[in-house]
Order: C-alpha cells, then structure tokens, then sequence
C-alpha cells in the first residue's frame, strides 16, 4: 500500500495524543541525527579541502569580498 503524504497525515491525526508524541519524538530524534550526520560529513569535506590547500581563511573584509 502506497501512502500519499495527506494520507499520512489523516492516519496521524487519528491517532491517540500518546501516540502522537511518540511520532513527534522519533521525527525529531531522526532529524538530530540527520543533522549530526550531515555536520560530520561536511567537516570531513572541509578538513580534506583543508590538506589539499583549497580552504583559505582570513580576517580582512576585503580579501572575504574577493574570495565571494
């Protein structure tokens, strides 16, 4: 059975309020750790960059103007 996302949504709202907050505890458990993930990734990237000599960093606003 195929659920489309307003059907999804109709199941959810049947449900028990406990049952709810469950839903909403996972989402948002899945998403922190989505979250985690994606920070570790991108850290990994830069950190690669970094040894390749492509990141460059600065303090002077004119150099930050020219890098964008």
């Amino acid at each position: 059975m195929e659920l489309t996302f307003n059907t999804l949504i109709d199941l959810i709202k049947n449900l028990s309020v406990p049952e709810k907050e469950e839903i909403k505890f996972i989402i948002e458990r899945n998403i922190a750790e989505e979250s985690r993930s994606l920070i570790s990734k991108n850290y990994l990237n830069s950190q690669k960059e970094f040894k390749k000599g492509k990141l460059k960093f600065t303090g002077n606003i004119d150099e930050l103007k020219k890098m964008l």
